[in-house]
């Protein structure tokens, strides 16, 4: 072999190894903290014209724990304070397992300083779902410590919200994963004529909402797979995530957007897909 192959080989391998390394870098400390916007504008054929214009701030996945402190929780807040939303829509795993070890209590408390974080946004209503991390680790002490610090937690039960004499509902599931949704108990006593918005966790479950008379599901769960690589998508989906990773989708009459979520799990990295902060503005079809 000869002296200009050994050159050439050498630089390959220096260079494939500098690219590796930088994308390391990345991966772990710079697109993690820094969340982006998506802007999506929903029409919904049965809202009324008094909702015309309804703003949805979606967060989802916090994962509160060894990657995520109230800095980071703070940061997303006021993001979605710039977009003056009606409603704050969280759609679930508030928290983490505590580095090295299992899911338990320990992991449950991170939810009392992701509440903290999360009530600084005082002027606008909060409504929740949990997630199933939130499940693995106590559903109790994690809904209680949302609801001391003035978020509504839906688990399995729906609220009206009402504008100038017209009302739509915002219905709660609760995890999918953990085996405890419900969501004939969750829409019962619902008019079927009236607008449903559906908090679930895990966005597959659209496939089950798309059955019922609900317009709009708002899920998190996928993380968008954390990892996407340029013509191949996301190498890792979650069970209940495959088929609706990201995005707006529509199943049916049923619309489903899933937010790729604030935080992230083990592996804690994120490449080619920034954590998410979504802005939703709802639309009533003109009658005209």
């Amino acid at each position: 072999m000869g002296l200009r192959s050994l050159t050439r080989r050498r630089f390959l391998l220096t260079g494939g190894s500098a690219v590796a390394l930088a994308a390391g870098i990345y991966g772990f400390f710079l697109e993690p903290r820094h969340p982006v916007v998506e802007r999506v504008s929903i029409t919904l054929d049965r809202l009324p014209q008094a909702f015309h214009g309804f703003r949805i701030a979606l967060i989802s996945d916090i994962h509160y724990g060894p990657y995520m402190r109230q800095a980071g929780v703070r940061r997303a807040v006021d993001i979605a304070r710039t977009f003056q939303p009606d409603l704050l829509a969280l759609t679930g795993d508030f928290v983490s397992h505590p580095f090295g070890k299992s899911h338990g209590i320990e992991g449950a408390r991170f939810a009392e300083p992701c509440s903290e974080a999360l009530a600084t946004f005082r002027d606008v209503q909060q409504i929740a779902v949990l997630g199933n991390h939130d499940h693995w680790n106590n559903a109790k002490i994690v809904e209680g410590a949302l609801k001391e610090h003035g978020i509504e937690v839906l688990r399995n039960r729906a609220i009206s919200l009402e504008r100038y004499g017209s009302r739509i509902w915002i219905a709660g599931v609760d995890d999918v994963l953990a085996g405890t949704a419900d969501l004939p108990k969750t829409i019962q006593g619902i008019p079927s004529y009236e607008t449903t918005i559906l908090l679930a966790h895990e966005p597959d479950f659209a496939d089950k909402a798309a059955r019922y008379d609900i317009d709009l599901q708002l899920s998190g769960h996928s993380h968008g797979g954390q990892v996407r690589l340029p013509f191949v998508g996301a190498i890792i989906l979650p069970e209940l995530a495959h088929k609706y990773p990201q995005g707006l989708n529509r199943v049916g009459n049923l619309q489903v957007y899933t937010n790729k979520g604030l935080g992230v799990i083990n592996p804690p990295v994120r490449f080619n897909c920034p954590p998410e902060i979504t802005f939703v503005t709802l639309n009533a079809r003109s009658r005209v």
